[in-house]
């Protein structure tokens, strides 16, 4: 189920069962509390919480739970959708919690009920407090910045984490690795551009390949398609 409605909308009665919605949020909104506990991941971007005076976030990887009462504001960069589970009384929600965003619930599917989301969330393992990775900054810097080289040790510089760290906090966020993720944003800015009609050599050095040969490869070893197809599919479309 998918709600726009505002986080500081009225208090509603007390909750008799767990009700679950996606909710997009933008911008800054002041703290504020409810009469019943709320289950926050993010399913796209990430937001960064201030919970009772305490700074905290939620992402793809990292879950919170709010207790009822707890006050709490929240900062979110536009277009971050964020799976809410309204929660009444039950045990386990009676104190925040980080905790480990359970694999069936990444991407929620219409099988699963409300009651059984919630149990998945309780039955999953706390986390300690963590540095956060934000994502989608991430990928601005190395979108602007393709043709040069992203070591990981570069990207963790970029998250202020040690490469260590970042490596095993950006499997848990995004499922794999740093530097498959690299070849991903490298590989699809090139296909946009060649379905363009760019040049298959000016394209693979303004996307970071040694060559247009080492571009071709990648195209079909990738995706299987060579600059020719992506450009006949293109006109196509």
């Amino acid at each position: 189920m998918t709600s726009d409605r505002s986080d500081s909308a009225p208090s509603r009665p007390a909750l008799r069962e767990a009700q679950v919605s996606v909710r997009r949020y933008s911008g800054e909104h002041e703290a504020h509390a409810h009469d019943h506990a709320q289950i926050l991941f993010a399913l796209q971007g990430r937001m960064e919480l201030e919970i009772d005076g305490r700074p905290g976030f939620v992402d793809a990887a990292c879950g919170m739970v709010i207790p009822a009462g707890t006050g709490h504001g929240y900062l979110a960069a536009p277009q971050t959708r964020v799976f809410v589970i309204d929660a009444p009384e039950a045990a386990g929600l009676d104190r925040l919690r980080r905790f480990a965003v359970p694999p069936p619930l990444r991407f929620p599917v219409s099988h699963l009920s409300a009651a059984a989301q919630m149990a998945l969330v309780l039955q999953a393992p706390s986390l300690l407090a963590r540095r956060g990775i934000d994502l989608q900054q991430l990928q601005q810097q190395v979108q602007m910045a393709l043709h040069e080289s992203w070591p990981t040790a570069r990207l963790a510089q970029c998250a202020h984490l040690s490469v260590a760290q970042f490596h095993a906090r950006f499997v848990e966020l995004a499922g794999q690795t740093p530097q498959a993720w690299v070849r991903t944003l490298r590989l699809d800015a090139a296909s946009r551009q060649l379905a363009r009609g760019a040049a298959l050599e000016a394209t693979a050095l303004r996307c970071g390949y040694a060559s247009a040969s080492a571009l071709a490869y990648a195209l079909r070893r990738e995706r299987g398609m060579t600059s020719r197809q992506l450009r006949e599919a293109a006109r196509g479309a």
